[in-house]
């Protein structure tokens, strides 16, 4: 993919999201590995300008995460679509009509600011660099209803398919009591979609951080100012659309929820 390819896609994601229209097609040349999607998203990030809070982490399920030589992936978060919300709070949450829409119940660890560029080498450095950790749902959206069906390359090229984090309560004891007991539930419209633990992801929202650390280092993206990281969908990625309404259960933690609007 040429640069300038790769700068005519990265501009058409970016007009569809400020205008919030669909793409029927994948507006331009497909990346077919990371490099190439990372390419785009680094050219979208500049075209955009918005600041960034923060950054996704997506799982790469097999066969891709042989084929593409990673099991994750990044996207930005950016600091306008970041929304602390309250145990009573049910704000609205905009994903594109026309595009994809998901919500995904996750764990929110904040990297703390004076990261001094080395990335962690185990799990087991990374609390360290960690200064609080929070409920979370994201949401995922992309003009284009192909982001993810279309690959993780597809994916990545657009913000990695984010458009959205609700920060829910604190969680406390997180270093001594870790992740992986913790139940979490996602309900769509009052029904269970799904359950799961993060004993059951990869090496967890702490391996999560540490591939985000190691992928923002090789792209020259500095973190040292601290940065939200969404660990990735506990229970899957779950279909939504306007009108629909999220509550996500981290069990004996908390809750929050939201409702699903048209961007």
């Amino acid at each position: 993919m040429s640069k300038q390819e790769a700068r005519n896609v990265a501009q058409a994601f970016v007009t569809a999201r400020k205008v919030a229209k669909g793409l029927d097609a994948y507006p331009g040349t497909r990346p077919e590995d990371m490099d190439s999607g990372y390419a785009i998203q680094d050219i979208a990030l500049v075209l955009d300008g918005r600041e960034v809070a923060g950054w996704k982490v997506g799982k790469i399920n097999p066969p891709d995460d042989a084929r593409l030589g990673t099991n994750r992936l990044a996207g930005p978060i950016f600091a306008d679509t970041v929304h602390p919300v309250g145990a009573d709070e049910e704000l609205a949450m905009p994903v594109f009509a026309e595009g994809f829409g998901a919500a995904e119940a996750e764990f929110l660890l904040h990297v703390a600011p004076g990261w001094d560029g080395v990335v962690p080498t185990d799990n087991a450095a990374v609390p360290a660099l960690l200064d609080r950790v929070h409920l979370g749902i994201e949401i995922a959206s992309s003009p284009y209803p192909g982001i993810n069906a279309d690959g993780p390359p597809v994916t990545v090229s657009d913000f990695g398919n984010n458009h959205g984090l609700l920060i829910g309560p604190a969680l406390s004891d997180w270093q001594a009591e870790g992740f992986d007991a913790i139940e979490v539930r996602l309900e769509i419209n009052g029904e269970t979609v799904g359950i799961n633990t993060t004993a059951n992801m990869l090496d967890g929202p702490l391996g999560a951080v540490r591939f985000l650390l190691g992928n923002l280092s090789e792209r020259g993206i500095d973190c040292s100012a601290g940065a939200w990281v969404s660990t990735g969908a506990v229970t899957g990625v779950h279909p939504v659309a306007p009108g629909d309404r999220v509550r996500a259960e981290f069990a004996g933690c908390g809750e929050l929820k939201c409702r699903i609007v048209a961007a």
